[in-house]
């Protein structure tokens, strides 16, 4: 399996960012795929996808969005934004030379995928939402809301994967413990003082501020229009999501009849893509992209 460099390069407002940059392992050239996590997350979410794709022939860049993982901390937390968060994808990508890319989005990811497709169609070559879409159920978003921003600070890597657990265990039933204390370890670090820490700036989402998660906007709406009108794409939703209920995915299909869709049974918000189901459709939807 591939293993990844460290990639840092500097937004356009001058702010530090990172990437974890998987090499293709080989064959012919083929598109590059940018995998963007979720509001609360980092680019290790991606370390068991991201090496499989890059086994199949492909460069893949797992990105931590300013404010997450090892990207710096914004010292103006308005620009924890959409609008922002494009703005530092398309930097990646100059940066780098690539004109074209395949997205995988995830939740918030997808969002910025959207987004993209609105504002930058040119370097979305084809893009994998992932349990996300342009109108998303208030029933999620209140769960989110409800520890998304909160400062936790534990001790132990026994309390932060019965942390994790906590707030994970409705999507992920079948999960043991392993699996948690795998997912504590992506989500943690410890600080100077010997606690653990969320990888993550508290300011993404301020949990003070009211109507802070929107269930659309009118630019996701239309960047969702623009992309699966334009642009093959699949959209992966676990049939235990209470983020893109079956009444999201219905809508979104009668929206986009040509878009692939596959549903990940036995989970929740959001599928780690690494479930067969969900890998069997990554793997034919990837063939059809050079």
């Amino acid at each position: 399996m591939s293993t990844f460099t460290d990639l840092t390069y500097t937004s356009s407002d001058a702010l530090g960012l990172y990437a974890r940059d998987y090499h293709s392992l080989g064959g012919p050239a083929r598109l590059p795929v940018i995998c963007i996590h979720g509001l609360t997350r980092n680019s290790a979410d991606f370390d068991e996808l991201a090496p499989w794709i890059a086994s199949r022939g492909r460069r893949v860049l797992a990105v931590d969005v300013r404010g997450r993982g090892r990207s710096a901390r914004d010292p103006d937390p308005g620009h924890y934004n959409a609008a922002t968060y494009v703005g530092d994808m398309v930097k990646l990508a100059r940066d780098l030379g690539i004109a074209r890319a395949v997205f995988v989005g995830t939740s918030m990811g997808g969002i910025i995928t959207m987004n993209l497709a609105l504002r930058h169609l040119g370097l979305v070559a084809a893009a994998i939402l992932n349990d996300v879409g342009p109108v998303l159920s208030r029933r999620g978003l209140a769960r989110i809301a409800g520890y998304a921003g909160k400062h936790a600070q534990l001790r132990s890597w026994e309390e932060a994967t019965d942390y994790i657990m906590s707030i994970n265990q409705g999507a992920f039933p079948a999960n043991s413990m392993e699996e948690w204390s795998k997912w504590a370890r992506r989500a943690f670090i410890e600080n100077e003082q010997g606690q653990l820490v969320l990888r993550y700036d508290h300011k993404v989402a301020p949990p003070q501020e009211p109507g802070k998660f929107k269930p659309t906007s009118w630019a996701t709406r239309m960047g969702f229009r623009v992309l699966t009108r334009r642009r093959p794409t699949l959209l992966v939703r676990g049939a235990l999501s209470d983020l893109v209920e079956q009444e999201q995915a219905v809508h979104m299909l009668r929206a986009a009849p040509a878009m692939q869709y596959v549903e990940v049974p036995g989970v929740g918000h959001a599928p780690m893509l690494t479930e067969p189901t969900a890998r069997h459709a990554l793997a034919r939807f990837l063939e059809q992209v050079d």
